[in-house]
């Protein structure tokens, strides 16, 4: 195909990107390994594209499905369970549900090698995923278990019926001490495994209330209006005060030393919503992980 205008000056990486939707991790790869040509004749991935060259990719393969595999997964625990839901305490270092390039353990293998039975609605790799949480967050998650739940928690979560709380430990003190953060979010410009407060991102809401200050930090209360990935991470890293821990989002390295963390010290305390089939308001809670909870003492002693 012809390189278009619009792409005139732009970096080969960059114009592969743009043009098939790939990652420029991916893009950089296929020019890299000589499945990109311009005029014939493969190119530095740095090269700048003239619009109306002659373009030729070689297409990578599709990705081989995701398989569920049941797995025991240890922390992982049923916070409760019956015909319609189970509502577990995920541990870090666990995904919601196989997707590629990850091996590690999932909240739905974990689920299947406990002889819990979950929806079989959405991608299979997901089924009964109606939210998720990130692998290094900890806490309370709900997975549906049959179809009608699934149906009815995807609306509610979506129509923002479910009320989420999560606990925080960002540096710093914030001003005002309770607000609202209102920004957008999308994927990073320049790095595939971040996001950021970007104008061409979807709508974002964070509500937050802090709970206690502490000499270098704060813990507070998050109560999410809506569900983007990273979005506690992001919105506080854009206010300046980063979950400390969070060096992904620049987070003071030496704090999280101080404090023993490996990981943000992030946490989904709570979790309410309208029950699929009695109709009842039910609450779960999430008691603070160890490594979490040590963090806080050592605050709390140097406070």
């Amino acid at each position: 195909m012809p390189v278009p205008d619009g792409l005139d000056g732009m970096r080969l990486d960059q114009a592969v990107s743009r043009l098939f939707g790939f990652s420029r991790t991916l893009a950089a790869d296929l020019v890299e390994s000589g499945d990109v040509l311009i005029d014939g004749a493969a190119r530095a991935k740095s090269e700048k594209v003239s619009g109306g060259s002659w373009l030729e990719v070689t297409m990578p393969a599709p990705p081989a499905a995701v398989e569920v595999v049941a797995e025991p997964v240890d922390g992982l625990q049923i916070l409760y369970s019956d015909d319609d839901i189970a509502v577990v305490d995920k541990p870090v270092g666990v995904a919601a549900h196989p997707s590629p390039g990850w091996t590690g353990p999932t909240v739905i293998g974990g689920l299947a090698a406990m002889g819990q039975r979950v929806a079989t609605s959405g991608a299979a790799e997901r089924q009964g995923v109606v939210h998720r949480l990130d692998v290094g967050t900890t806490g309370v998650m709900v997975v549906a278990k049959s179809e009608h739940a699934y149906s009815f928690l995807k609306r509610a979560f979506k129509a923002r019926e479910v009320d989420k709380r999560y606990h925080a430990v960002v540096q710093g003190h914030l001003d005002p001490l309770r607000g609202t953060i209102d920004a957008p979010i999308d994927r990073h410009p320049h790095h595939d495994y971040r996001f950021a407060v970007m104008s061409s991102g979807k709508a974002s809401v964070t509500h937050y209330d802090t709970a206690e200050a502490f000499p270098a930090a704060s813990l507070v209360d998050v109560r999410l209006e809506t569900g983007r990935t990273h979005q506690i991470r992001v919105h506080f890293s854009a206010m300046r005060h980063p979950c400390v821990g969070d060096l992904t989002y620049g987070a003071d390295p030496t704090l999280a030393a101080r404090l023993g963390l490996t990981r943000q010290w992030l946490h989904a305390r709570e979790l309410s919503f309208e029950h699929p089939s009695t109709g009842e308001e039910v609450r779960f809670v999430s008691a603070y992980p160890a490594d979490l909870a040590h963090a806080l003492e050592v605050l709390r002693a140097a406070g």
